[in-house]
């Protein structure tokens, strides 16, 4: 089994949104802009960031309402990626997730994004269903899979 890295996770700040776009940037073909992001935190969803020694290598944003949540958006930095670090950042928005009382937590994933969906499977998720053209994609749009983990009562 992998070691997890010693890494802090921390709340997001305005301060932090030009290095999470940079990372954003490096990751996606389509990335969420600056605005995105800031309105994220305006808008009261939680943002956080992870670090290792002091160096911002991944993010998470969840919002939640209506007993319900769904990530907008998580990442790690590619040389960071296959080391438990996206697990340790989801757990920890589950945790976040259930300290809001939600029962279920959504969130999309493109279907090419295999590692994602082991990734959000390992956690729990199962998907519900498949929306068509969500994304947008090189050439045209691309389907997202819908995910959804039941938190429940102690779980």
């Amino acid at each position: 089994m992998r070691q997890t890295p010693s890494i802090q996770i921390r709340d997001m700040g305005f301060d932090d949104v030009v290095t999470v776009q940079t990372l954003e940037k490096q990751t996606y073909p389509f990335p969420w802009t600056q605005a995105i992001f800031r309105d994220c935190l305006r808008a009261g969803h939680y943002c956080c960031v992870v670090e290792l020694d002091d160096v911002l290598i991944g993010y998470g944003v969840l919002s939640s309402g209506a007993g319900e949540a769904h990530v907008l958006n998580l990442c790690v930095a590619e040389p960071w990626r296959g080391r438990g670090i996206g697990a340790h950042l989801l757990a920890h928005l589950l945790e976040f997730a259930r300290s809001l009382n939600v029962q279920e937590v959504f969130l999309e994933v493109r279907p090419s994004n295999t590692n994602a969906i082991r990734l959000y499977q390992s956690q729990g998720f199962a998907q519900i269903g498949i929306r068509r053209g969500y994304y947008q994609a090189v050439g045209g749009r691309e389907d997202a899979v819908v995910l959804r983990k039941v938190l429940g009562k102690g779980r």
